[in-house]
């Protein structure tokens, strides 16, 4: 069995290494004749980022992996590695519980749901948040679109660009727009978790 598919009977979610994915962003930005300058300028993700990201030294946040994917024609499937992929017009895709694939950063762990169907109009996600302070990022996080959040456990903590906050505790959930600049934090004992979804403003103007 491929080492980076997950075992169908396994309890616990598959991770995936950041260095996999780094190895499928060169791959395909070779393929498509790119050089590490043009795909900055394509993507807006600095050049050092990409470097450090193909060569598996950094964990891309979902802003700088969704707007890397977008520039490269990929979709999350392509990025993440998952197998047996299904049209997007069956729209109909099963995830078991302990079956996602994981990608981490230092902050956060992002689910991935669904990970095998093409061309999906929204992003969901099982995410786990770690971290505790806005002094954990470089910076804040944006991309194109909406976003949907609904507490699972823990307590959590939106952080805005523009000084706004959002504490929400489980079964609390909040929409809002991707654009502006937005953390979480994780306020409780524990790693919060929460469902997220995420919209790409594009994707939706073919609706």
């Amino acid at each position: 069995m491929d080492s980076q598919t997950p075992h169908p009977s396994s309890d616990t979610p598959f991770t995936i290494d950041r260095a996999d994915v780094g190895a499928r962003l060169r791959h395909r930005r070779k393929d498509s004749g790119l050089t590490l300058k043009e795909l900055s300028q394509r993507s807006g993700v600095t050049l050092s980022m990409i470097s450090k990201a193909e060569r598996g030294e950094v964990a891309l946040t979902y802003d700088k992996f969704a707007a890397l994917a977008r520039a490269l024609g990929m979709d999350f499937r392509d990025l993440f590695g998952a197998q047996d992929a299904v049209a997007s017009d069956a729209r109909q895709s099963l995830t078991r519980a302990g079956e996602h694939i994981v990608y981490r950063t230092g902050n956060y762990g992002y689910g991935m749901l669904a990970a095998e169907l093409n061309d999906k109009r929204m992003v969901p996600m099982r995410a786990t948040i770690s971290a505790r302070q806005i002094e954990d990022f470089a910076d804040y996080v944006r991309h194109p679109g909406e976003e949907f959040v609904y507490l699972l456990s823990g307590e959590l903590k939106i952080c805005f660009e523009d000084g706004r906050e959002a504490l929400l505790r489980p079964g609390d959930s909040l929409y809002f727009h991707s654009a502006g600049g937005h953390l979480y934090l994780s306020t409780g004992p524990g790693d919060a978790e929460a469902l997220v979804v995420c919209t790409d403003a594009i994707d939706l103007g073919r609706i």
